[in-house]
């Protein structure tokens, strides 16, 4: 289990986490918060009625919430990066709404009922005093987006709920689990709730409730690949949004209810690990490779380039880029090759193979030093798909320069032309003391909008001239 905590003006923020669900919480009171709480509180929601009529049922949530949960998830769903070929649209769930209910109703800082945490996924938020949406606390488990390296979560590892200390990120990976396509919310008002040892009054709580469940341990949350390029048939090649939608059938569920992603680019790997069984993609070309692998079992095949069957590492080693105590190895992957040639280099023998095999080749990630002035444009434009960029070193106090000299464009995806160190900092991947930053060069988009973070307001822009890019925190 896991979470963070994060103290705002006025507004404790606590984030909950079981390896297989998740949560958050935030805090002081308000005439104006005692006022929507009572919107909760009052007797039914006169939209929340059943199907008999003149027989009014109490809904847990009100519809606005419902619309508005709901629509969030399908946009950040719909906008994962690295894209996915087969993210579901994602529809309400009556049953999981009255399951999310009954558990809110008990008012336990905790997931559950264990009995049903066994099918269904959970994540969980509470909050007192200044007003916060249920819409807020999605995004803010969309936001540990900023923590999770694709395909694994290897680098969120919180320890909860005695203490929190990590990253955490499986509020994320549910939101965005490609096969739950349905979910189910309630808010409940807690007279006095227990949140780890302090008690709560007038908490506000929030269940939600999702099926099929996600968080399956050494799986990815989704396929990367153009949007519903990888859809199930069922969905009968549907898609709206970079989602997989069934049409009008989707449509008439849909209007029943309503009327209506610090990513890590590195990836650490065993000795034996072939580039076959890594992910594709422009966040898949980076590995850490342990020490003693020299006289590992990974075969390798090719000198120079090598068949994706080979260990990357070793072949790292047999090309010179590493040696046995191991280290980074930047992976470019090419075409086919009619044949792979063997040789004995630093140690290792490589193999011979006479048929077509996809190949790659391996190569040193280089490093920059940089002030708080050098830009993407200036050290590793956009090329292409195979666009690599050194590994860049920050020096502190760059969000103290002034926009003039060190322009921020964007949010989360950044003008090339911004400013890579105070990008950093905004992005939230390094602090204002500086430190190291892996750089991804991505082709231009038509827009940018600006946003204030961590102490720096980015600008908008839109139809820029030359390319983007993405920055991931490297762990020492």
């Amino acid at each position: 289990m896991t979470c963070t905590t994060v103290t705002w003006p006025l507004v404790l923020v606590l984030m909950l986490l079981c390896i297989r669900d998740s949560a958050s919480l935030f805090l002081p009171d308000s005439n104006e918060l005692r006022k929507l709480l009572s919107r909760y509180e009052e007797e039914s929601d006169q939209k929340g009625t059943s199907n008999t009529a003149g027989n009014r049922t109490r809904r847990a949530i009100l519809w606005s919430d419902r619309e508005e949960i709901l629509q969030l998830h399908n946009k950040l769903r719909g906008g994962v990066y690295p894209t996915a070929s087969n993210m579901e649209y994602m529809i309400w769930d009556d049953e999981l709404e009255r399951s999310a209910t009954q558990w809110a109703e008990e008012c336990q800082w905790d997931h559950g009922p264990q009995d049903l945490l066994m099918s269904i996924g959970q994540n969980l938020a509470v909050h007192w005093g200044r007003y916060r949406s249920p819409a807020f606390h999605v995004q803010a488990w969309y936001d540990e987006v900023k923590d999770y390296t694709y395909p694994y979560s290897h680098e969120c590892n919180p320890w909860c709920p005695e203490r929190c200390s990590g990253s955490m990120c499986t509020h994320y990976t549910q939101l965005v689990w490609a096969t739950t396509n349905r979910v189910g919310c309630a808010v409940h008002m807690c007279p006095k709730m227990n949140v780890w040892g302090e008690i709560w009054e007038n908490a506000v709580y929030l269940v939600c409730n999702y099926s099929p469940k996600g968080n399956w341990i050494g799986e990815a949350p989704y396929q990367h690949g153009r949007p519903c390029s990888q859809c199930p048939p069922s969905y009968g090649g549907g898609c709206r949004n970079n989602l997989c939608h069934k049409g009008e059938q989707t449509h008439v569920i849909f209007s029943q209810l309503f009327l209506t992603l610090k990513l890590v680019p590195t990836h650490n790997i065993k000795c034996e690990t072939r580039l076959r069984d890594k992910c594709r993609g422009a966040t898949c070309n980076r590995y850490n490779c342990p020490a003693n692998c020299v006289h590992k079992k990974g075969k390798v095949w090719g000198t120079v380039t090598y068949d994706v069957q080979s260990s990357i590492c070793r072949a790292a080693i047999h090309y010179g880029v590493i040696d046995n105590s191991g280290g980074v190895v930047e992976v470019t992957r090419m075409d086919k090759l009619p044949f792979f040639v063997k040789s004995t280099k630093n140690g290792i023998e490589s193999l011979s193979k006479y048929k077509h095999g996809n190949a790659f080749k391996v190569a040193k990630v280089e490093e920059f030093t940089a002030d708080c002035y050098t830009t993407v444009a200036e050290i590793c434009p956009y090329k292409g798909p195979n666009s690599h960029c050194p590994r860049v070193f920050c020096p502190e106090n760059c969000n103290a320069q002034p926009s003039y000299w060190s322009p921020v464009i964007g949010n989360n995806i950044y003008t090339d032309n911004s400013s890579i160190c105070k990008t950093a900092i905004h992005a939230g991947v390094i602090k204002p003391n500086g430190g190291i930053v892996d750089v991804l060069p991505l082709d231009k988009r038509k827009s940018y909008t600006g946003v204030l973070k961590n102490g720096i307001q980015s600008e908008s822009k839109s139809n820029t001239e030359g390319g983007s890019f993405r920055l991931f925190a490297v762990r020492q």
